[in-house]
């Protein structure tokens, strides 16, 4: 079994601060499905799947699966903020799937004619980590109002920084970050190198760092949640095997790996 392949996604001029687009549940990214990967007869060549950044590690587990389901399958895997993938999408960027971590950036790939039919994967919710030993004796989400606890947040048009923004608007608090970050992957890192005493990621995102990080859950009642979709691309040079990649994501195994890894079903 190969491994797939993880390509750095270079993106266009001037995005390196671009953002992943407004978060939030809604959307037109349709919803749940329970489908079957298609029969390996109809699977074959190579894909491009441009998946938002905290799908890394579940996205890389089912790019191994299914080239495991279908030999011969290459299935090339770019992880980075939505907001960039879609920009260098609808910019004509080759590329056979995109999975967003926003509803709104995925309508913005439909708008333009490059993606249809985007089905809702998996949802996401908002967690607080901090270094294994808390040294801004981080509590909940008040004590990031604080001026003394140094806070990292994604850029406001990333998800997971207008996800956390409506958190701290749940709870009646405003934050001043010492950062803003290009997406979650960046903000989890300043927290694991005690750059900052805590950033508001995913629970996934603690779930996958294990003991590099501490988790400070946000109780239900504030707490947020952002919506994923995914979509064959139109302009796919691989439609077969693209069609069948999205299924096997939505198919039961699709799910049993996203639910491992922390993700709440739609």
């Amino acid at each position: 079994m190969r491994r797939p392949r993880l390509a750095l996604v270079a993106g266009i001029a001037g995005l390196a601060l671009a953002g992943c687009g407004s978060s939030g549940s809604g959307g037109t990214a349709g919803g749940t499905a329970s489908t079957s990967p298609s029969s390996s007869a109809s699977v074959s060549g190579d894909i491009t799947v441009l998946a938002a950044a905290s799908l890394t590690g579940s996205f890389t587990t089912l790019g191994q699966q299914f080239e495991a389901a279908h030999p011969g399958v290459q299935v090339t895997l770019s992880f980075a903020a939505s907001s960039a993938l879609a920009t260098q999408i609808t910019s004509g960027a080759p590329a056979d799937v995109f999975a967003s971590a926003s509803s709104t950036t995925m309508d913005a790939v439909v708008a333009a004619g490059a993606a249809a039919s985007p089905t809702t994967f998996a949802k996401n919710v908002m967690e607080i980590a901090v270094p294994p030993a808390n040294p801004g004796k981080v509590t909940g989400v008040s004590s990031l109002a604080g001026t003394a606890v140094k806070t990292a947040l994604c850029q406001p048009q990333v998800p997971c920084g207008s996800t956390a923004q409506k958190v701290f608007t749940n709870a009646g608090v405003t934050v001043t970050p010492v950062t803003l970050e290009p997406d979650v992957k960046s903000v989890l890192s300043k927290v694991q190198l005690g750059e900052v005493d805590a950033g508001v990621v995913y629970v996934t995102d603690v779930l996958a760092a294990g003991e590099k990080v501490k988790g400070v859950e946000i109780p239900a009642d504030v707490n947020a949640s952002t919506s994923y979709p995914i979509a064959a691309l139109t302009k796919s040079a691989n439609a077969a095997t693209a069609a069948a990649f999205v299924q096997y994501v939505l198919s039961p195994a699709g799910a049993s790996v996203l639910t491992a890894a922390g993700f709440q079903q739609p």
